[in-house]
């Protein structure tokens, strides 16, 4: 408060003694009812070559001259990315792959197609058995995968293995009892 008095004061005595030294000095910044009014706008000085005068490339231009964010560059690639993004993505080809064998059932009555039960029990059955294992595989590791890292997200919703080392650690517990359970239902 007191600062703005003094402030104030010279911006006055100055401007009683040197009017037009004032109004020079004071030329570069606009008032606020110029502002307001929209007498007044701000210009930012030419940072382009006297040839480039198109917006668009002198706006690209100066996005290429800004730095890129080292976001994930910079950073050790931990377990806990790792899982995050499988859960999210083992849940969008679980989710999306039951849409899309829903809406496929629906519609092959009109197209012809034949999905059903027998049917498609009768395709499975005539693959080579490495096929059946490996398609069973595929099948049922993103469904345990999600399982386990949902049940993992559910223990720290109540709290608990929240340390660094816990976290770590139920990660790769995840990742081990979905391989295995994969395995497990892959090989029945």
């Amino acid at each position: 408060m007191f600062s703005q008095k003094i402030a104030q004061q010279s911006l006055r005595r100055l401007a009683v003694q040197q009017p037009s030294a004032m109004r020079l000095s004071m030329a570069k910044f606009a008032s606020p009812a110029a502002v307001a009014t929209g007498n007044y706008t701000q210009m930012r000085p030419a940072t382009s070559t006297a040839g480039n005068t198109d917006p668009t490339k002198l706006l690209a231009q100066q996005r290429l001259n800004r730095p890129v964010s080292p976001h994930l560059a910079i950073y050790r690639p931990q377990i806990t990315w790792y899982m995050s993004a499988t859960h999210r993505i083992t849940g969008f080809v679980l989710s999306g792959g039951l849409y899309a064998f829903a809406t496929a059932y629906l519609v092959a009555p009109l197209l012809g197609w034949h999905l059903e039960s027998a049917s498609i029990a009768a395709a499975f059955g005539a693959l080579p058995v490495a096929a059946k294992v490996l398609a069973k595989y595929i099948i049922a590791f993103p469904f345990t995968l999600h399982s386990f890292n949902g049940i993992r997200h559910l223990v720290w919703d109540l709290g608990r293995g929240l340390t660094n080392k816990k976290v770590i650690q139920s990660g790769w517990t995840a990742v081990g009892l979905a391989t295995v359970t994969s395995l497990i239902l892959a090989l029945i």
